[in-house]
């Protein structure tokens, strides 16, 4: 066995950079030179490496296709004026890696595969992580279960990658949400907390219907009696009533947001008084009657702050107002000067490669 720490690196002969237009991006389209692959085999990890970002090589008995052992994080990093650069918040992400890979029977990843892997491999191809407001490099660290057979049981055999694509806006236009009150999005004691493929795939269908509609995403609800908020779409949720911020607490069908464990890190930093508490459709609904409904927003990684124009709950359809000043617009603000390091890091969160 080689030991985990060494990193083997071949670089690309060339550089396709001069080839992309940075300024048209599609969201997760267009990568970088280079990728990180480290196989997990008889029972160990083996010898991490960095080369040129290509296909790979898996059988149609690939264990991953037949049962789904499939786990990633998002991430990102950014680049400053000066040009250093940022990786945000990175051991929140291994850490929440390896609770996903063992609510799905896989081996966890070893911090210096993960952390020195992602800071390696973001240094050599640094030049693709652009300055500027929104832009910056979205990074994806994955697993799959990559043993060849169709016995249904874990694998014995795992792949863990890196792969890495410039980014600028995820959602772009107005976003209106329908609140579920059919489909779920997870169940008690299921896999909603963690980062699993199948979590995604499960969505399309009922998003899809949404779309059919002219809403671009789904606010989902509690499995149990759909009255309660829980993720929005892809994203954590966030409701403000009056001047408080409410946002659904963490359990086992809720994914446990970085940006949105941020954010509310940023409200409070910012004299905003949070509640992570159970909201209810009726709730929202009665505050959208009242007036007290200022803002719903979702929050993640590739979209960080997204602003909700209006929803709709059965055959209720209410548009939020414009504000002048809106905790959206504060907490984005504040976020993106800690990740492209314009204001001071009080809690610590960027780490410069």
């Amino acid at each position: 066995m080689t030991k985990t720490h060494e990193i083997v690196i071949d670089k690309v002969k060339e550089s396709k950079i001069n080839s992309i237009d940075f300024s048209n991006l599609t969201f997760g389209k267009t990568f970088t030179d280079h990728m990180l692959e480290c196989t997990w085999r008889d029972g160990e990890w083996h010898t991490a490496e960095i080369k040129p970002y290509g296909p790979i090589q898996v059988e149609p008995s690939c264990k991953v296709f037949h049962y789904g052992q499939a786990i990633f994080e998002g991430m990102k990093a950014f680049k400053d004026g000066d040009g250093d650069v940022f990786l945000f918040r990175p051991e929140d992400n291994w850490i929440r890696f390896n609770e996903s890979a063992k609510r799905l029977a896989m081996p966890e990843v070893p911090k210096e595969v993960f952390m020195e892997g992602l800071k390696k491999l973001v240094n050599l191809d640094k030049e693709w992580v652009r300055y500027g407001e929104g832009l910056s490099l979205y990074l994806r660290p994955f697993m799959i279960a990559s043993e060849n057979g169709v016995a249904a049981a874990p694998g014995t055999e795992y792949k863990f990658m890196i792969i890495m694509s410039p980014a600028f806006a995820y959602y772009k236009g107005d976003v209106r949400v329908i609140i579920a009150s059919e489909f779920s999005r997870a169940a008690d004691g299921g896999v909603g907390y963690a980062k699993a493929a199948g979590n995604y795939a499960a969505s399309f269908y009922p998003n899809n219907l949404a779309l059919e509609e002219g809403y671009q995403q789904i606010i989902w609800t509690d499995a149990a009696s759909h009255e309660y908020l829980e993720e929005a779409g892809t994203m954590n949720i966030f409701v403000r009533i009056g001047d408080k911020l409410l946002t659904a607490p963490n359990n086992d069908r809720i994914l446990n947001g970085v940006t949105r464990r941020s954010i509310m890190q940023m409200a409070k930093d910012h004299g905003i008084t949070v509640e992570e508490r159970r909201v209810s459709v009726k709730e929202l609904t009665a505050a959208a009657n009242d007036g007290s409904l200022k803002e719903i927003f979702g929050t993640g990684t590739a979209a960080v702050i997204v602003p909700i124009k209006g929803y709709k709950h059965e055959d209720f359809k209410f548009e939020l107002p414009t504000l002048e000043s809106s905790y959206a617009t504060l907490l984005m603000g504040a976020l993106k000067d800690i990740q492209y390091n314009r204001a001071e890091d009080q809690h610590g969160w960027r780490v410069k490669i």
